[in-house]
Order: structure tokens, then sequence, then C-alpha cells
């Protein structure tokens, strides 16, 4: 059973920074994409990052220029650095992960079904 645990979520100002931490139990020699989704209150969940196995990464449109994922050198865990930060990304921040076929290099997709392994979320809360 794979286990996700989050870390660094916090309270901030507007235009702060965050760094999000994942550890996930993961074999790091499998294909893995992984990704950070978040969800608001009242709002669906929604993909934020998505990383694959070769490091590429994958953003949502209302992230990119702000938001950096990236993978330890273990590759078992990930993070997610948040600059420029607005209200509007107040939300709890969830990490996930699921696993490809061996030939699947491409990039991730941040559809969140493809993801069956799910962290318990970290909350982020950004100030005007």
């Amino acid at each position: 059973q794979v286990q996700l645990v989050e870390s660094g979520g916090g309270s901030v100002q507007s235009g702060g920074s965050l760094r999000l931490s994942c550890v996930a139990s993961v074999d790091t020699y499998s294909n893995n994409c992984m990704a950070w989704y978040r969800q608001a209150p009242g709002k669906e969940r929604e993909g934020v990052a998505t990383i694959n196995k070769d490091g590429d990464p994958s953003y949502a449109d209302s992230v990119k220029g702000r938001f950096t994922i990236s993978q330890g050198s273990a590759k078992n865990t990930l993070y997610l650095q948040m600059n420029n930060l607005k209200p509007e990304d107040t939300a709890m921040y969830y990490c996930a992960a699921h696993r490809r076929p061996w030939y699947r290099r491409d990039s991730c997709d941040l559809a969140e079904s493809l993801y069956n392994y799910w962290g318990q979320g970290t909350q982020v809360t950004v100030s005007s």
C-alpha cells in the first residue's frame, strides 16, 4: 500500500511563498506519475501540477510561472514551490500518485481519475 504524507502548509500573505513536501512510500523503480491537487471550500478538487519519472513537469494554467513541482534525488519526495501566492490559492493541497506502464515516458496527465494514491492534505491559506 502506497502512503503519501504532505507537509509545509501554512498561512501567508498575498505575494508570499510556501514550499510543500510529500514523502511517498513508492517503489522508486516504478514508472510513477506524481502530482499536486488542491480543493478550496465549496469547489471541486483541481490538478495543480504533475511530474513524470524523468522530471518533466506539467502545470495548470492558473499556476504557471508561479509554482514549481520537483522531485527529490531519491524520487520518493515531491515538492511544490509556490511563489507570488494569491488569496485564490487558498485550499487544501493533496499529493497524489499513480503507476504507468514502463513504456510511457511522455508527460503525465492531471486527470484526477488516473490517480489512485492520495495523501491526507495540507492546508494553505493566503490572506490579502
